[in-house]
């Protein structure tokens, strides 16, 4: 048995084998004895030149935000499980993720395709997005951070890195942070933000499209004066991600692309290839299919036939339902809160996540689609027809009310039908 394998952390948690180390420390593969589990552990690393006032703001920094991700809850951020101090240092214990990191996949085989770059930028957005609603700025995003099992991409090392929200030059002039990836606002000296992580982004799915950070240079200080002086190079193989990428690293903070808008924008990227070979808006042939798809039931449950159908699309009313209201903001809508007007209209939906997306049409002698689209955070669409047909995506992503009650929210993913009308349910 090796030195490290004898060496066990707070009774229950034994080092089995280094992983890697990086500049804030070193990653070891472990295991828990106590629930007979793998788990990653960090060893940070103290800079030598510490003070003993600076070594207890570390300490303090550490677990303060070492709980803060403990907490959230997501398919797209590496749990933590635990924080010990041992021999003088912290350890942070983790979800046991054995798969590579995009730095990693970068080197090995090059720039991704844009549709993989894509479906791994909006992953990293609903990572972020959980993050900053709980009002932690991630300060460190970039490729290494970035673990990729099978469709699943993790974001790793939330607020660990010793730093004070803001990235800049120490006094022994080592650059805290990594300045590649390091918004320009924040390599400037002012406070980190969560329009800062989404600078870090674009430089990461820049990387990932382009094989190199946009700004990288032969050191640091050299990558810094790009950083400061030099225009952001257009990626050349980013494809329908080009305004993306270049949105999300637009120097001036307030001028960057929203997350929000980042989102919107990649959900249509990602939904090109099924949309009339990358048109935006389909035929009216291909539109009748995809409707016939998701309300085949409830059109055979009415009676209408093909050709009533088939008249129903081409009278489809173009946006939204004019009986439908709409609201927006960039924070997400507290649960339970309904928005006004709920107790009137036969279906309310609002959107809780960037992902909400709903099919809602009316039936008759013809089908009259009122709505079919992706709802912006906070967005509210409301219908008072008596007789209502309703697909919501993914049930997790939105709040409905039916004839003023509120629905059970759903699982992530899970897709919720609704026949309803003045008096029913769905």
């Amino acid at each position: 048995m090796s030195q490290s394998e004898r060496f066990v952390l707070a009774t229950r948690y034994r080092l089995v084998s280094e992983l890697g180390q990086g500049a804030n420390g070193t990653v070891w593969r472990g295991h828990d004895e106590l629930l007979d589990r793998p788990v990653a552990i960090k060893e940070l690393r103290l800079p030598h030149e510490l003070s003993e006032d600076d070594r207890v703001v570390f300490y303090r920094r550490t677990l303060r935000e070492a709980r803060a991700p403990a907490q959230l809850r997501t398919h797209n951020i590496v749990e933590v499980y635990d924080v010990v101090i041992e021999q003088g240092r912290p350890w942070i214990v983790m979800e046991m993720i054995e798969a590579p990191n995009l730095e990693q996949l970068i080197v090995r085989s090059g720039p991704l395709p844009p549709d993989r770059v894509a479906h791994i930028g909006r992953s990293l957005l609903d990572a972020l997005g959980t993050a900053h609603k709980a009002g932690i700025v991630h300060r460190d995003l970039k490729p290494s951070n970035v673990l990729l099992d099978g469709d699943r991409v993790v974001l790793t090392d939330f607020g660990l890195a010793f730093s004070s929200g803001s990235a800049s030059l120490t006094k022994t002039g080592h650059f805290m942070g990594s300045p590649a990836y390091v918004a320009p606002e924040v390599a400037a000296g002012e406070k980190a933000t969560p329009r800062s992580d989404l600078w870090s982004l674009g430089a990461t799915l820049y990387a990932a499209l382009e094989g190199r950070p946009p700004f990288e240079r032969e050191n640091v200080m050299a990558t810094l004066s790009a950083l400061a002086t030099e225009s952001t190079p257009p990626p050349q193989n980013a494809g329908a991600l080009a305004p993306i990428i270049t949105g999300l690293l637009e120097k001036n903070p307030t001028r960057r692309l929203s997350h929000a808008r980042a989102a919107d924008r990649l959900e249509r990227v990602l939904a090109g290839p099924r949309s009339g070979r990358g048109r935006r808006s389909p035929t009216p042939r291909y539109r009748m299919m995809v409707v016939i798809a998701l309300i085949g039931a409830t059109v055979a449950s009415c009676g209408i036939g093909a050709t009533a159908l088939i008249v129903g699309m081409m009278r489809e009313k173009p946006g939204a339902s004019p009986s439908a209201s709409t609201s927006g903001t960039v924070d997400p809508p507290v649960r339970g809160t309904p928005p006004p007007g709920v107790t009137a209209s036969t279906l309310a939906v609002r959107a809780r996540t960037s992902g909400c997306r709903i099919f809602v049409a009316m039936p008759g002698d013809v089908i009259t689609v009122l709505t079919d689209a992706t709802l912006t955070i906070g967005e509210v669409r409301k219908y008072d027809q008596s007789l209502l047909n309703a697909v919501i995506y993914d049930a997790s992503a939105c709040d409905v009310w039916v004839n003023g009650r509120q629905q059970p929210l759903g699982n992530p993913g899970q897709r919720k039908s609704y026949n309803l009308n003045r008096t029913g349910g769905g």
